[in-house]
């Protein structure tokens, strides 16, 4: 179901009804959409690709970056070197 910022804005009680039973919203402002309202205990893509077992967490935390080497002149001047 798709409706505008003010028709949200007027009726708001019942939109949340319907997203309450299980219904998706996408709310649109001049007619392109700009947020969804979900039902709270839907997925979200990641999740479900997460309960299917077809992605995993990270096993280990990213690293941090290097600290950057100091160095005279351009990066042009470096890669010639």
């Amino acid at each position: 179901m798709e409706i505008g910022v003010r028709e949200l804005r007027d009726h708001l009680s019942q939109h949340l009804a319907e997203v309450r039973s299980g219904h998706t919203v996408t709310v649109t402002d001049h007619g392109r959409p700009i947020a969804r309202i979900v039902p709270v205990d839907a997925l979200s893509p990641l999740e479900r690709l997460r309960q299917q077992g077809a992605v995993r967490p990270a096993s280990q935390r990213k690293m941090a970056a290097p600290e950057p080497i100091p160095a005279a002149g351009s990066v042009s001047d470096l890669i010639d070197e």
